[in-house]
């Protein structure tokens, strides 16, 4: 209710805008004045009056969409009484209702007639460019439309959901599978996620320039929720512990499985994951992958090892000794037969000692027996526990309307929830614990939590790290690959790059199945384009024709 209360209000505050700076207009064109603040149909007799689509104006108010199609109406606007040089329409873009309201209050602002018979050719020149910019906005405008609506483009650069999702695939999220979640900035670039551009490393990326206008904002809420993430689903959502952007729908999207839903248990032992005390169930599409240190007394041949089994290796370390190799996402198979080869000295699966702090690996660390421990506050969750991504839990995913005990030992397992994503104050002072300035001991959980994993379990930056997700963060499931391009990603932390290639064998593949041999959609997108183009050609006949006529 929210939402839409806050929606409304921003509508009314552009309409009596609007209202005050074209009222002289309407009236010049043979309306009522008031028609002028009227929500959509002052914008429907701007398309009347300029002959343009009608039906545009119902992209008037939508979010994202609306500011550009608002940009338009405007133009189209002030075109109609003569205003048509390069500063004149600078100024209605960048300045809308003040300019109106200058040509609004002029000393006598007259409607622009115009006549086909009588126009120059450098006339009908600038109307055909006009009608070609009119064209591409709307494309631009359609795209948008599809992009914040129905599915939104994502790219898998990392492989984390290694062999399910491969690095260089790019799938078709469809918004609408755990309901949609209404846009929370309006105002906002098209096509961009949180920043126009990345400064670099020097540079602090809350300095980056946003994407979106920050001040500008709508409260949460989702529409049509028939369905909530279930066990198993490969679920895109966004990154809970983004520091750069405040709005939860701009924050980085990831992609990992849903391995645990509100109420579950989650628990890993020596890398094997259960859940409610039971193992995972692996899905046909899921291989069971671990983490491998090998010991060769010569070099292998990278290349080789990627042109059979589809990975390289993370890290390639050469020592007085031969060389070592750490080796991600490998199955038993693999691992097996990567074993035999006859390079290969020593190697074993890679299990962090069970009460130990969270490890990560440090390349120059190898020289001192590979491995460097680091400070669990900066690498697992929660931080004051001695766990470790082998090793992990048991721990409880919070469930809305749970009544969740606070002390100094649970209050790090659930501060992010009740300070960042249900947004209280809260402070811990002198060993008692306040909410919204109230001492307590005690929490009500708000909304429904969930533990996203990655496949690739040993080389996943996952919710071991980053903790629970909330609903809110959702933002659906994938539908399928529609690209999938080999070597388009370097994967973080490798030192290969593996060749360039497409995959045509995973294109147009359904994402979600679960299914090892997933079937392929190419018959459907062939449709879909022979459709568009078809349609696309008998308009233009049409048309054609009644010029003709």
């Amino acid at each position: 209710m929210n939402y839409f209360l806050t929606y409304t209000l921003y509508v009314v505050v552009l309409s009596l805008l609007m209202g005050v700076s074209t009222w002289k207009l309407f009236k010049k064109m043979g309306y009522s004045p008031l028609l002028a603040f009227v929500p959509f149909y002052n914008y429907f007799i701007i398309l009347k009056e300029t002959q343009h689509s009608k039906w545009w104006v119902a992209l008037a108010y939508l979010p994202i969409v609306g500011p550009i199609m608002m940009t338009v109406f405007h133009l189209y606007l002030v075109k109609h009484f003569g205003k048509t040089t390069f500063v004149q329409r600078l100024l209605t873009v960048v300045l809308p209702f003040v300019y109106m309201a200058m040509v609004n209050y002029s000393k006598d602002p007259e409607v622009e007639k115009e006549d086909e018979l009588y126009l120059t050719e450098e006339e009908k020149t600038a109307k055909k460019k006009d009608t070609l910019v009119g064209s591409l906005t709307f494309a631009v405008v359609f795209a948008t439309v599809i992009h914040v609506f129905l599915t939104q483009p994502f790219g898998i650069p990392t492989g984390s959901m290694e062999r399910t999702l491969l690095v260089g695939d790019f799938l078709f999220v469809n918004k609408w599978s755990y309901g949609f979640r209404m846009p929370m900035r309006p105002v906002a670039i098209p096509f961009l996620q949180g920043t126009i551009m990345d400064t670099g490393e020097k540079g602090n990326p809350k300095d980056d320039p946003k994407s979106y206008v920050d001040a500008i904002k709508l409260p949460y809420s989702r529409i049509f929720q028939f369905s909530k993430p279930q066990k198993n689903d490969i679920v895109v959502f966004n990154y809970p512990q983004d520091s750069v952007h405040t709005a939860i729908d701009r924050k980085d999207p990831y992609v990992k499985r849903c391995v645990a839903v509100a109420g579950d248990v989650i628990e890993f032992r020596a890398g094997k994951l259960l859940v409610n005390g039971k193992p995972e169930h692996i899905m046909g599409d899921q291989e069971e992958q671990h983490k491998f240190i090998a010991h060769a007394g010569s070099q292998l041949d990278v290349q080789a090892l990627y042109n059979k089994y589809g990975f390289l290796p993370l890290q390639e370390i050469q020592t007085n000794q031969g060389f070592i190799y750490d080796f991600q996402g490998l199955t038993d198979q693999t691992a097996k037969e990567i074993k035999a080869m006859p390079q290969i000295i020593e190697m074993k699966e890679h299990i962090w000692p069970k009460d130990s702090a969270a490890i990560a690996y440090k390349a120059n660390a190898m020289r001192d027996g590979y491995t460097k421990n680091l400070d669990t506050t900066q690498s697992i969750f929660p931080i004051n526990k001695k766990w470790n991504q082998d090793w992990y839990g048991p721990l409880r995913i919070p469930k809305k309307g749970d009544v969740v005990t606070l002390n100094q030992e649970t209050l790090p397992e659930y501060q992010w929830i009740i300070s960042e994503y249900e947004h209280n104050k809260l402070e811990n002072k002198n060993g008692k614990i306040y909410i919204n300035g109230k001492e307590t001991n005690q929490y009500t959980i708000q909304q429904d939590y969930y533990m996203m994993i990655g496949d690739n379990r040993d080389a996943s930056l996952d919710a071991r790290f980053f903790g629970f997700v909330p609903e809110e963060n959702i933002v659906g499931k994938p539908m399928f690959t529609w690209l999938s391009l080999q070597g388009a990603f370097k994967d973080a932390g490798s030192t290969y790059q593996a060749p360039f290639k497409i995959r045509w064998e995973r294109m147009f593949k359904a994402t979600n199945t679960g299914d090892a041999n997933k079937a392929s959609y190419w018959w459907i997108a062939v449709l879909v384009l022979g459709v568009f183009f078809g349609w696309d050609y008998l308009v233009h006949l049409f048309r054609r024709k009644e010029k003709e006529d």
